[in-house]
């Protein structure tokens, strides 16, 4: 039975942990050891933008340590994933040049939507008790160092999420000069945080039914719920407001002594367990379940279904999906244009994909540039291209990497616009050479493919798409006239063409008068 010994490092505000993972295709995942170290990159992050050289060496000294533990357990492969403390630092680049030369470990900077795409898939490694919470009406909260994520399931999809800068250190690192200064420390932290849950609950929960939180996090969260061992486990609301009365109301000594964690570190708990609390009321929460997860099962989730020694039990893809068609939505996009773009440039890719070497993430995007590539016309009618292109990356995502969104963007974007050659004139600067090509790629996809719904009238009842020598045949049964269609159609022949060195040539059946 092969066997792969797998390390996943989490890189978080206020401490490092590694677990190490054994691989089987017949057992899948099994934890081996788990070690954490304490350390607060996030406090340097939060206040002054900057990791500090000290800081620095000793998250080198901690990787150097646990590269050595890696070697004890025959590890064969890795992931060091590093949060908030580091994607928010100014130096972050010269941070992760610093730790590959010093301890020799490459550190992967998560964007949010990553991160928290790599939290639910944390949650997943529960299997089936994952599935039946988020059949219903459940929460996922989030609550990091750096920010909170709040994301709602019903009917096992995800419906909506929502990120906001209220993380427990980031908290505490506000109000730092003012917590001697008052006896209501929660308080504090209560009034700091209403106007952003109160902005969350009125735009995206009202009425929503929410029987079930989830909980996921960090050390933190299971400290605050009495969790240390990450068991798996459920709380009544009840039972949390009790504990949470406790440490509000003990001091930070105290609560480090009981926890044996440091006063400093105590300090963080308040500000996890009021963002906890407010969202437990506001949402009307009664069961709380805890899987006793942290973000190194994800990433080893991740690893093993990438490396196919799991199957995924959940759609994560129709996930990411969902986002898009909840941001179109949002921006009056009209949904039957938009599954009709999809079909057709499905159809198109599935022709294509062999030959021009494009794989399945690639579809997602393309996916996804559909259902986003008129949202800005909710903007303005005469910008649009520009518009969309703002508003793509200004939005999160979920699941996607600030560069994967930059693609769709730009998908959208010379979907109208000419795309011109590679950094020609001063255009595409932002867009490597393979990013480039790419955009290129799909934009010719979505061209011909928007041009078959050009009048959002849904005239194709029926479409096929075949390769025949030097030919892409389009072949579409209509209900009406095809005129408009036919026109636009030609105009985007000649792009198509360069890209994929194919002639796209259009036959239209059973056209209306």
């Amino acid at each position: 039975m092969a066997v792969t010994t797998f390390a996943a490092i989490d890189i978080a505000s206020y401490d490092v942990s590694m677990e190490i993972f054994e691989l089987t295709k017949k057992n899948g995942l099994r934890s081996l050891t788990r070690v954490r170290q304490s350390l607060e990159l996030g406090k340097d992050t939060y206040a002054k933008q900057h990791i500090t050289m000290e800081k620095l060496q000793q998250l080198s000294a901690i990787l150097t340590d646990y590269k050595r533990i890696m070697k004890e357990y025959g590890v064969s492969d890795y992931r060091a994933c590093a949060k908030s403390a580091f994607r928010e630092a100014r130096n972050r680049y010269l941070a992760v040049d610093m730790i590959r030369r010093t301890a020799g470990i490459e550190i992967d900077v998560l964007s949010n939507s990553e991160q928290r795409f790599l939290g639910y898939k944390s949650i997943a490694s529960k299997g089936e008790e994952f599935q039946k919470f988020i059949e219903k009406g459940t929460a996922i909260i989030d609550v990091g160092g750096g920010s909170t994520q709040i994301s709602i399931f019903d009917n096992d999809v995800l419906v909506m999420t929502q990120n906001i800068l209220l993380g427990s250190l980031r908290v505490r690192e506000r109000l730092s000069s003012l917590q001697n200064d008052t006896v209501h420390y929660d308080e504090l932290v209560e009034q700091l945080i209403h106007k952003d849950l109160v902005n969350v609950r009125k735009m995206y929960l009202k009425n929503r039914n929410i029987e079930n939180i989830i909980l996921v996090g960090d050390y933190f969260t299971n400290l605050i719920f009495q969790n240390r061992n990450d068991l798996n486990k459920t709380e009544t609301k009840a039972e949390f407001m009790e504990w949470y009365k406790h440490v509000v109301h003990s001091s930070p000594r105290d609560v480090a002594d009981e926890l044996g964690i440091s006063a400093e570190m105590s300090s963080v708990l308040i500000p996890t367990a009021t963002v906890y609390r407010k969202l437990i009321e506001d949402l009307n929460i009664q069961t709380i379940w805890l899987p006793g997860i942290q973000l190194t099962d994800g990433i080893a989730y991740d690893y093993a279904e990438k490396k196919k020694f799991i199957r995924p039990v959940h759609d994560f893809e129709q996930d990411i999906l969902m986002a898009a068609k909840n941001i179109a939505r949002r921006y009056a996009s009209y949904k039957p244009h938009n599954e009709k773009l999809v079909e057709a440039a499905d159809a198109i890719f599935e022709v294509l994909k062999k030959s021009a070497g494009l794989d399945a993430r690639a579809r997602l995007l393309l996916r996804v540039a559909c259902y986003l590539h008129d949202c800005g016309k909710y903007i303005s009618l005469v910008n649009v291209a520009e518009c969309s292109y703002n508003i793509i990356m200004s939005t999160e995502i979920i699941g996607l990497s600030v560069r994967e969104r930059r693609i769709i963007a730009n998908v959208v974007r010379y979907n109208t616009q000419e795309l011109g050659y590679y950094k020609e004139a001063g255009i595409n600067e932002e867009l490597s050479v393979s990013e480039y090509m790419l955009v290129s790629q799909l934009a010719a996809i979505m061209r011909i493919a928007n041009s078959l719904d050009q009048s959002y009238l849904q005239k194709v009842d029926r479409l096929t798409v075949t390769k025949k020598e030097h030919e892409l045949l389009i072949t579409v049964d209509v209900n009406d006239s095809y005129l408009l269609e036919q026109g636009i159609f030609r105009e985007n022949i000649d792009f198509f063409e360069e890209i994929y060195h194919l002639r796209p040539v259009l036959k239209v059946r059973n056209k209306g008068v």
